[in-house]
């Protein structure tokens, strides 16, 4: 029996939007309580060395440069003219340190203020007066 003579069955629908409301929900959910490993971490062990203390201190040569441009070497206070004069004044501090023979370590501590020319300068007089060992100290750990 048809009551709705004329009528035509109209089909159901599915509303979505509630369903959508409900899925953003679950995501958020999960989203938040899910938790993230890292992967990317390179698990590795470093090798160890056994080595002895060295028995000899290599000869050293503290060349120091001041913000103003004044060269120390050892301590003692030296005019620079050019770097072959800085050469010579280096060759002269290793002639009475006692290196007689073997190469200094030439060890720059040069201000933090001081000009990069002048760090440029000690290495280039170093390679002129033919030290091949050349090092900067640093501080660390500087408290502020």
């Amino acid at each position: 029996m048809n009551f709705r003579k004329g009528q035509r069955r109209e089909d159901p629908e599915i509303n979505l939007i509630p369903f959508i409301d409900v899925l953003l929900v679950i995501l958020i959910f999960l989203m938040v309580s899910t938790t993230y490993s890292k992967f990317t971490e390179l698990q590795i062990t470093l090798p160890t060395a056994d080595a002895q203390k060295a028995t000899e201190k290599p000869f050293e040569l503290n060349v120091t440069v001041d913000a103003k441009g004044n060269y120390t070497i050892n301590q003692q206070p030296i005019s620079f003219r050019d770097v072959a004069g800085l050469a010579q004044a280096m060759k002269n501090a290793a002639a009475q340190g006692g290196a007689a023979g073997q190469s200094p370590v030439v060890i720059v501590n040069a201000d933090q203020f001081a000009m990069h020319q002048m760090v440029i300068n000690v290495m280039e007089a170093a390679r002129v007066a033919g030290y091949e060992k050349l090092t900067f100290a640093a501080q660390t750990g500087a408290a502020k």
